[in-house]
């Protein structure tokens, strides 16, 4: 090499590190490709994305490829520093090329290439793997024998690279990964993903009609008075008992009622002909499961039982899905006066409503871990029956019983949070009264058509 003019040997250091930075960037670039999307650009046709996707499946070789690329171009470009530092400065030389190489080797082929590679992967990526193919084949027996001394290591401690490890996503990771791309990805879609993610974690006790809400059908009652509670139900359809709601006959169709009606062939044996079956499921079932369910059985409205097979309350298909898409069928709760906002920051809720449903209409954190409606989580902190004017302190909201009645609370004012300048941060729309009664609350937060 001494025989090379020190032009020819700076053109050659110059290149080899370039060598050096193609190396170093492709390296981070490959290990910082998104394994998620690579599959999608490999099912799409890209090459590049297949060829780094077959790359990858065997990291130990690749790595095993770039790193004696890498450290002979580092190897080499050293030496040729070393004999054109001699020429210059002689035996000092040694000292000074190993100090400006390092610096120059630190800046342009190691920090530079692999910042722009951790920045744009896929750029470095892709044509990278153009050049590691061919590459990877012609020297195959020489990565192959650097990798078997390499690995016969790594298992004498307990690693064996040639299991490669294929990590999925938990539901919690996924649910990372919606959140942070609210750039890219609608708000309200968003809301849905986040939505579906939550069905695991949700039962059918927090979204279903209480048995004592549940709007149902006595036969044992008068058939003018059976013939009221039709004309006026909100719902399409009613379960149908006798003389106790644990005695469930079945689920009448509304609409086949109607059907009857305008043929003037509606009595009280034709109204039972039309009786189904009813579908009983027990507490404490997931929504997402649920949902399966009523898929598979082909079912809209189930009737949740406890342990003993009492009726504890109602849920059907379209609760679940605006769990996931909102309200859609009727009329929020909100709208219904369960929630009412005050002039002075603080909300008037009624005790009958689902805490799932303020905290998703205030955007606050109660905790749901235990009762269900706003009057349970009360009674289990203060462990006793309230009186009006009762105050008490949940998840640093101050709230006050503003009314009682029949061993429950009725309507309670929640304040803004101790810990925050504000009650809610981006709330949903609610009702505004600022001359609001309590007695004017509405009562039936979970109607649906």
């Amino acid at each position: 090499m001494n025989d090379f003019s020190t032009s020819s040997l700076f053109i050659l250091l110059g290149l080899l590190i370039l060598f050096s930075g193609f190396f170093s960037s492709s390296e981070t670039g490959l290990m910082s490709l998104n394994r998620y999307r690579l599959k999608h650009l490999v099912e799409k046709g890209n090459r590049g994305a297949r060829l780094a996707q077959k790359l990858l499946e065997r990291p130990d070789r690749l790595l095993g490829l770039i790193l004696l690329g890498n450290n002979f171009v580092n190897i080499l470009a050293s030496a040729i520093a070393t004999i054109l530092a001699m020429r210059h400065f002689g035996e000092a030389g040694i000292a000074i090329a190993t100090g400006i190489l390092t610096f120059v080797v630190l800046i342009f082929a190691e920090v530079a290439p692999k910042t722009v590679a951790a920045l744009y992967p896929e750029r470095i990526a892709f044509p990278a793997a153009y050049v590691y193919t061919p590459l990877l084949k012609a020297i195959y027996p020489l990565v192959f024998a650097v990798n078997v001394m390499a690995n016969t290591l790594l298992k004498l401690v307990g690693i064996h690279p040639e299991r490669v490890r294929v990590d999925g996503v938990s539901t919690e990771e996924l649910r990372s990964v919606v959140m942070e791309t609210s750039q890219l990805i609608p708000q309200k879609h968003q809301d849905m993903l986040l939505g579906i993610l939550n069905l695991e974690n949700a039962t059918v006790d927090d979204i279903m009609v209480p048995r004592n809400e549940i709007t149902a059908v006595d036969l044992d009652e008068k058939w003018e008075d059976i013939l009221e509670d039709i004309t006026n139900c909100q719902r399409t359809r009613l379960p149908v008992y006798r003389s106790d709601i644990n005695n469930i006959v079945g689920i009448i169709h509304i609409r086949r009622v109607i059907n009857l009606l305008t043929r003037n062939e509606l009595t009280l044996k034709t109204f039972e002909s039309q009786i189904r079956e009813a579908y009983f499921i027990p507490e404490g079932t997931s929504l997402y499961q649920q949902l399966i369910n009523f898929q598979k059985n082909k079912r809209r409205t189930a009737l949740t039982v406890d342990e003993y097979g009492d009726i504890q309350g109602l849920v059907t298909f379209e609760d679940i899905l605006e769990e996931v898409v909102g309200e859609f069928t009727t009329a929020s709760p909100i709208n219904n006066n369960s929630i009412i906002a005050q002039e002075d920051g603080s909300y008037l809720i009624t005790g009958n409503m689902h805490i799932r449903e303020i905290n998703r209409s205030l955007n606050i954190k109660l905790p749901t871990n235990g009762p269900k409606t706003f009057n349970g989580l009360i009674l289990e902190h203060l462990e006793a029956i309230p009186t009006t004017g009762t105050s008490l302190l949940i998840a640093h909201h101050p709230i006050e019983v503003t009314k009682t009645q029949n061993n429950a609370v009725q309507v309670a004012r929640l304040m803004p949070s101790l810990i925050s300048d504000k009650a809610v941060l981006n709330p949903k729309p609610v009702a505004k009264n600022t001359d609001i009664q309590t007695s004017e609350l509405g009562t039936d937060s979970n109607g649906k058509n």
